[in-house]
């Protein structure tokens, strides 16, 4: 899933620099499943249809909504999937603009609009009342999660909520029995409050993948060192410690005014027969391509350019949200 970038929108500045991105993420996507997509009406969908095409894509697994939005992070506004009794269920979380930090109205009603709209077929939709961003999450599809105290127990998302109360909500919606928590890591230049899919993911149910910092000179370096330390002492549900495999750090991005951009390479995709993984035009890209096919054998290493969407504190799994197949029907 994604939605696509508004030219009327914080965008603008660089629009054509997202709008290439967003074509070679749909591309890329299309090529190996469906992919639902938010626009803005009838002549952008099919502006968005042209330009996948003309990239090489596959048009007609394109599945196109006119709705309003106010952004593009669809990791964030989109469905979290669970599966009940064998069956898919949609879960539309509140989205409040990561803390009310910007605007969201329009992109908090996406999800329920997409349903109503028939996107997601015949699968069931929850509403689900608890301030929970997708991104804000890592499961490894076996009953564990990994997230940040500095997100999920922000005041600005649930402040009625304690650790305890969260983790039991956590439990009930998602179905997780294992929860971790990270306290360090943050990434400058990131207004998520430390999102996970910055800093840490699950490749598989025993390997992490984790953003470093080599340079002690470098003011992330504290929190990223804190971070893997932080790491190594986690333990899996069986007692053993995680294979972890750290990411190369790019270096610092800054925009015009002189505020540090978020560049992490843990901000990957996995899709059908490929991890999609962001890069910046920087010499650590190679590096972290590489260090990533180790993770992901069975899978095509695709770097896709993602410096445009940092200059809005994001990159490459912030615009995207997976659905299982069984949730996006052949046409809609």
């Amino acid at each position: 899933m994604l939605t696509w970038p508004r030219s009327d929108g914080d965008w603008n500045p660089d629009y054509a620099s997202v709008e290439r991105c967003h074509t070679q993420l749909a591309r890329e996507i299309s090529l190996r499943e469906q992919v639902v997509i938010t626009c803005m009406d009838d002549a952008h969908a099919d502006k968005i249809r042209r330009l996948v095409k003309d990239a090489g894509g596959r048009p007609e697994r394109l599945h196109l909504f006119a709705l309003p939005s106010n952004d593009a992070w669809a990791r964030d506004h989109g469905p979290i999937t669970v599966w009940k009794d064998g069956r898919p269920t949609v879960l539309d979380f509140i989205f409040n603009g990561w803390g009310g930090k910007y605007p969201h109205v329009f992109d908090n009603k996406i999800t329920a609009q997409l349903h109503a709209r028939g996107a997601f077929g015949t699968t069931p939709l929850e509403s689900c009342k608890l301030v929970l961003e997708g991104g804000s999450i890592e499961v490894d599809g076996e009953g564990t999660l990994l997230t940040t105290e500095s997100c999920l127990l922000n005041p600005n998302r649930n402040p009625q909520l304690n650790c305890g109360q969260i983790e039991r909500q956590l439990r009930h919606f998602l179905g997780v029995d294992y929860i971790l928590w990270l306290k360090h890591g943050a990434i400058e230049g990131d207004d998520t409050d430390g999102h996970i899919d910055t800093l840490a993911r699950l490749c598989d149910a025993h390997t992490l993948a984790y953003q470093t910092c080599d340079d002690k000179s470098d003011p992330q370096y504290p929190q990223l060192r804190a971070m893997a330390e932080e790491l190594m002492a986690l333990r899996r549900r069986d007692g053993r410690p995680y294979t972890l495999v750290p990411l190369p750090w790019p270096r610092p991005v800054h925009d015009p005014a002189g505020r540090r951009l978020p560049a992490t390479y843990a901000n990957f995709l996995i899709i059908n027969g490929a991890v999609l993984v962001p890069t910046y035009n920087d010499p650590a890209d190679a590096l972290a391509l590489k260090t990533l096919a180790g993770c992901f054998p069975d899978r095509r290493i695709v770097p896709v350019m993602c410096r445009p969407l940092i200059h809005q504190y994001g990159s490459l799994h912030c615009v995207t949200m997976q659905l299982p197949q069984a949730v996006v029907p052949e046409s809609t």
